[in-house]
């Protein structure tokens, strides 16, 4: 294999939730209040794939910290939350709007061996 052909990629976990990452990915993470758009954000790593060999020792992963730069803040579609119980009159509408960060990453280390 050829070097342009080898896949680097890594799980890595923000807000509660798991994404599949590479170099130059944008992904759509819940919103980092503290980061400003710019600003670099490290992600931290639960797997990572480095063509053949696929790390998921917890103690190795703990120094490896995905590199990400911050690209925007927005917000999601709208949801709806409609609540109705028949015959009662009882209805109750209510909106929710998710805030996110949009990060495209630049890096991710490899693990020593």
């Amino acid at each position: 294999m050829t070097e342009s052909e080898i896949r680097v990629y890594a799980i890595v976990r923000s807000g509660g939730r798991q994404h599949k990452v590479a170099v130059g990915d944008i992904v759509e993470v819940d919103k980092i209040s503290t980061a400003k758009v710019g600003d670099t954000v490290e992600l931290s790593t639960l797997l990572l794939v480095d063509g053949e060999s696929v790390t998921s020792d917890p103690w190795v992963l703990d120094g490896i910290k995905v590199q990400a730069e911050v690209v925007d803040h927005h917000k999601g579609a709208k949801i709806d939350i409609l609540r109705y119980k028949n015959k009662t009159g009882y209805r109750r509408r209510q909106g929710h709007r998710q805030q996110y960060t949009a990060v495209k990453v630049t890096g991710i280390p490899t693990a020593a061996k």
